[in-house]
């Protein structure tokens, strides 16, 4: 078995853009470093690579907060050879902000520590290796060799590498930038990165077909990762051009998968470019154009690199922080600064949707906010860049042109200068002729246009735009407050609508009706157009076919208004996926459920003595279930596969329905505490959880749940068995009944009772033993001035 240097092995965890393809001379593997190593080629066999990916998994330096480059590695809370479970804290890391437990996302056994405790590692450096049988931790020990950075990629003689395979590796690279830059504003579509192991994907299945249109946040493929099939939406609104990889394929992270076209006239022109580019690489030799091929690719790459090359100012990134420690990507609800405005160390800038809670995020530099990458309403991975800030003012400019090549979209366009020629001026005024200002009320602008107009007094209805799309720039704004002609928007005259009847025999449809229509093996024909002129459209010949709904009118009763269902797909928030997994990860354990009617008139009295000092029931609740543990502490444990953990501490986690989503704030030593204090502290969870401000401590540290639907009417139910919980208590309503008594006048009195239900998981917790808890509880609550000890 081969096994290549420490060199590149590190080489291959690094995130950076590299060239990967078969080499023409041999029957290796060429892997060429492009951010680091440009003329440096290390070599190895197919059976190398499958070898490294067989056998080791790498453990990366995480990102722990928005500005952290690189972390220290404080302590290893696991050494070499020891056994590793999925979500096990294995490291402890100092990053620029706090020391923070690192969990592991795979079982398995550490093969190899490459960072030692002390040293520091960039942010995605390898830092360990895992496997994930004991038996391959000495193999992968040794492909691991000595530490990283002792190690050095070894330099090629002048003409080692190929001429042959450097022309293939870079015409492959720059293809599908070359067609993609065919059409102004057309967005490439990447393979993402859905976990912070996940190096390649697999389209599962597309979601939309070339042609069909796109909205911002509509999901278009399915992609199948390392750790599950996910849905992958649109960042921009346009049609899909052009489908690179086709179902089935795998793809390396960051890999062009797709092309989107702001304009369904464009797709034209991206699908004759493609053929075009699939004709000329089949018909030409590699050998008779090697040259040639290399020059081109070279200048593409060139020209890529100098227009993301940063600009020389002083300026800062801001990354999407992981704010929990299971969170992969954040969603940017709302900026709290726009662009341009002035910022101060501590101040928060943003609010971003977990996968738990919405949580401000600050600032950690002053300076002024130059652009905004990742606008309201879209996610980002953890650790890329959502915005960028600027330490002087006048470097705004120069940070939202260089924004622009991190995000993929095009870079400002620049207002002609005055000075131009009239004879060089006609044309380009012809050719960037900004778009309409408004669409409909809408007026397009950025957000330090906006503000530059509030301060000057201008009115952005009366300022044509010059930026992409006819956006309005503060350039725009400055030049109509100065007076400069040309900036107020002529009204356009309303074109006449032309009248047009088809001739004899010819079935008016779009070209995309026509598609979906023999596709659909349908007579366009037969299908009423509801289009322009009576143009039969993709819509119906979807409507046609079932695919989608007719526009109906809803009658509503006199004096009442039209009730609006809701229709359609709404993706899950970041914490309703979570609680959706959640509930998936508990459907193997084995489980069973014990009820028992519990009176509650001795209880109810001693509530209604405490409420007015601020305690509630699920805080009594809370603690009788706290007390009963303490006689049946196997209800607090946990199971393993070696057997039952038991808790030392009983904290009791209260499920609380919040506005979409559920989370479990959590009384801590509840069984310590009086009811008092206990109160407080519920008051204060209760509060952060609709606000959406819990720590990760605050909602995961639970050791027993209780889950309470009394409120609402509910007399009995069962409660689904959270993860790695031994029990969690179902509270129903209290009703009256009536119960026979001998001292009662009549022989029968009248009491409340409520019905609990307890679900357990019986690996480790039998029948017996939860009968006995609820017979303590019941006890508890039928003489409950114990609660108040």
């Amino acid at each position: 078995m081969k096994f290549v240097s420490t060199a590149l092995f590190m080489a291959l965890a690094i995130n950076s853009a590299q060239a990967f393809a078969p080499s023409v001379s041999s029957n290796k593997v060429a892997f060429n470093n492009a951010n680091t190593f440009a003329s440096s080629t290390v070599v190895m066999s197919q059976q190398d690579l499958t070898v490294l990916a067989a056998e080791a998994i790498e453990i990366t330096m995480p990102a722990l907060s928005s500005t952290m480059k690189e972390g220290r590695v404080v302590s290893w809370l696991k050494q070499e050879g020891d056994e590793v479970e999925a979500g096990e804290a294995i490291m402890v890391v100092e990053s620029d902000k706090a020391d923070m437990d690192v969990e592991a996302f795979e079982d398995g056994f550490i093969a190899k520590i490459l960072v030692e405790e002390g040293e520091s590692a960039p942010v995605g450096e390898v830092v360990a290796l895992l496997v994930a049988e004991e038996a391959d931790i000495a193999e992968a020990a040794a492909a691991g060799g000595g530490a990283p950075a002792a190690a050095a990629v070894a330099e090629p003689a002048s003409g080692e590498l190929s001429s042959s395979t450097t022309s293939t590796s870079n015409t492959n690279v720059s293809s599908t930038e070359i067609i993609s830059n065919i059409v102004e504003g057309s967005t490439e579509i990447f393979m993402p990165a859905l976990s912070s192991t996940m190096v390649e994907g697999k389209i599962v299945q597309w979601l939309k077909s070339e042609g069909d249109e796109i909205l911002a946040g509509e999901a278009i493929m399915v992609v199948e990762s390392d750790k599950a099939d996910m849905d992958v939406e649109a960042f921009e609104d346009g049609f899909l051009a052009k489908i690179i990889k086709e179902e089935g394929e795998t793809v390396d992270v960051g890999a062009a998968v797709g092309i989107i076209v702001p304009e369904e006239d464009d797709i034209a022109k991206i699908s004759s470019a493609a053929v075009v580019d699939v004709e000329t690489s089949s018909d030409a030799g590699i050998n008779s154009s090697t040259t040639t091929t290399t020059q081109t690719a070279n200048s593409t790459d060139a020209a890529a690199a100098a227009s993301a090359e940063a600009p020389d100012c002083e300026f800062s990134q801001v990354d999407m922080p992981a704010l929990s420690s299971t969170m992969k990507e954040g969603k940017v609800v709302s900026w709290l600064k726009a662009e341009g405005d002035p910022i101060s160390a501590g101040e928060a800038i943003m609010v971003v949707e977990s996968d738990k809670a919405d949580m401000d995020v600050e600032a950690f530099e002053d300076g002024f906010l130059a652009a905004i990458i990742t606008d309201e309403g879209e996610s980002s991975a953890v650790g890329t860049p959502v915005a960028l800030i600027a330490a002087e003012e006048g470097d705004i400019a120069a940070l939202q042109t260089y924004a622009a090549t991190l995000t993929g979209a095009p870079a400002p366009v620049a207002a002609a200068p005055a000075a131009a020629t009239p004879a060089a001026a006609a044309p380009r005024a012809a050719s960037a002729a900004p778009a309409a200002v408004a669409t409909g009320d809408r007026i397009v602008a950025s957000p330090l246009a906006k503000s530059l107009a509030a301060e000057k007094g201008v009115d952005l209805s009366t300022v044509a735009g010059t930026g992409p799309n006819g956006r309005i720039t503060a350039g725009d704004v400055e030049a109509a407050a100065t007076g400069a002609p040309g900036k107020k928007a002529a009204p356009a005259a309303a074109p006449a609508k032309p009248a047009w009847t088809p001739a004899a025999g010819v079935v008016a449809a779009t070209p995309m009706a026509r598609a979906a229509a023999k596709k659909a093996r349908l007579d366009i024909a037969t299908i009423q157009g509801t289009g322009e002129f009576g143009r039969v459209t993709v819509d119906d010949v979807q409507i046609a076919t079932g695919e989608k709904k007719v526009e109906r009118k809803k009658a509503a009763a006199a004096g009442a208004e039209a009730v609006e269902l809701p229709e359609g797909l709404v993706p899950f928030t970041g914490m309703q996926r979570a609680v959706s997994n959640n509930m998936e990860a508990t459907l193997s354990t084995p489980v069973f459920r014990v009820s028992r009617e519990v009176e509650m008139d001795a209880f109810n009295a001693l509530y209604q003595s405490v409420k007015p000092k601020g305690v509630t029931v699920s805080v009594l609740l809370a603690k009788a279930a706290a007390l009963a543990i303490e006689k049946y502490p196997i209800i607090n444990s946990s199971y393993t596969p070696e057997g039952t953990v038991f808790n030392p501490d009983i904290n009791i986690a209260m499920a609380v329905a919040i506005d979409g989503g559920l989370i479990t704030p959590t009384l801590k030593y509840a069984n310590e505490r009086n009811i008092m204090e206990l109160g407080e502290n519920w008051k204060e969870l209760v509060g952060k959880a609709k606000s959406g401000t819990l720590s990760p401590d605050e909602y995961n540290s639970g050791t027993f749940t209780i889950s309470n639907l009394g409120m609402f009417g509910v007399s009995q139910f069962d409660a689904i068995l959270p993860a790695g919980a031994g029990g969690i208590l179902a509270i129903g309503g209290t009703q009256e009944q009536i119960v026979p008594c001998d001292k009662a006048v009549l022989g029968m009195k009248k009491v409340s009772k409520m019905t609990v239900t307890l679900t357990c998981d019986h690996r480790q917790i039998y029948g017996a033993d939860a009968a006995l808890f609820l017979k303590a509880f019941s006890e508890i609550m039928g003489s409950p001035q114990q609660l108040l000890l």
